[in-house]
């Protein structure tokens, strides 16, 4: 994982943030895109403030992303949203560097709820911190998903065999709606929908454990895995997509007949696919 975003705000930048997040609207997208269709307004007379003029950081290679209508709940939450799915929409590149303020104008908001955004995908291991520019997105390669891949199986393997033997099959069947959610989200062929809807599966599965620190640490994984390769060479289609969502439903019948063999074979084969 690389080294996490550092910085500190002021309570001035603070403000215009909490400012920027009472109603704000931003522009319409310039270029088609399943993630930046059209957004409901989030009220007349919304203005920005802190956009462009933050110290030290310089646009590059700055394209549209996806930007939803930001409330006061949660500025930073909801900016944090939108920055993970445009990396996974690829609006986002490998290799590109972005700066706060700069997707802060984008957004119609201030730098400061971005660059917190950013911090925390530092920590993921998604972007890396550019002294002074902003933030690259991390270049990653089929090695590193690999890796993903095997450590997310020596994780998750292990607990679903264990759960098929003693969770009762009342509680599988209550799954089958989460499992056709990833088959309907797959069938849109949007890379971002359906990852959000595959780690809800997986998710949804690990906390028949009861273990919390295993579903954190596994969603963990899946969230890494999911990001864009350098390049996009193994970018996966709708065909891919519906494949994979395929096996959930598999899976959840055979966890459903309690037939082990079919279970212990679709889950090492899942994460063998990647």
């Amino acid at each position: 994982m690389k080294q996490g975003a550092q910085g500190s705000t002021g309570t001035g930048t603070e403000r215009a943030a909490d400012r920027d997040a009472r109603s704000v609207r931003v522009p319409p997208q310039t270029r088609a895109s399943d993630m930046a269709r059209a957004r409901a307004e989030a009220g007349s007379g919304a203005r920005t403030e802190g956009g462009s003029g933050a110290r030290g950081e310089h646009t590059h290679s700055e394209v549209p992303i996806p930007r939803p209508v930001v409330q006061r709940a949660s500025v930073r939450g909801q900016i944090l949203d939108a920055l993970r799915t445009a990396l996974l929409a690829g609006e986002l590149r490998p290799g590109e560097v972005y700066s706060a303020p700069a997707l802060g104008d984008q957004f119609g908001v201030s730098a400061t709820p971005v660059r917190e955004a950013m911090q925390q995908l530092a920590l993921e291991g998604a972007v890396e911190v550019v002294p002074n520019r902003g933030f690259r997105v991390v270049e990653r390669g089929a090695r590193e998903l690999a890796e993903l891949a095997e450590v997310r199986a020596l994780i998750e393997v292990p607990v679903v065999l264990r759960l098929a033997r003693s969770v009762p099959v009342e509680r599988w069947a209550e799954l089958r709606p989460v499992a056709e959610a990833t088959v309907r989200a797959a069938s849109s062929g949007c890379r971002a929908t359906y990852a959000e809807a595959d780690r809800a599966f997986h998710r949804a599965v690990l906390l028949l454990s009861g273990n919390e620190q295993l579903v954190q640490i596994s969603e963990d994984l899946h969230r890494r895995s999911q990001w864009p390769l350098v390049g996009g060479s193994v970018a996966r289609g709708r065909a891919d997509l519906i494949a994979d969502a395929a096996e959930h439903t598999a899976l959840l019948d055979a966890l459903i007949a309690r037939d082990l063999d079919v279970v212990r074979a679709l889950v090492g084969g899942h994460f063998a696919g990647g």
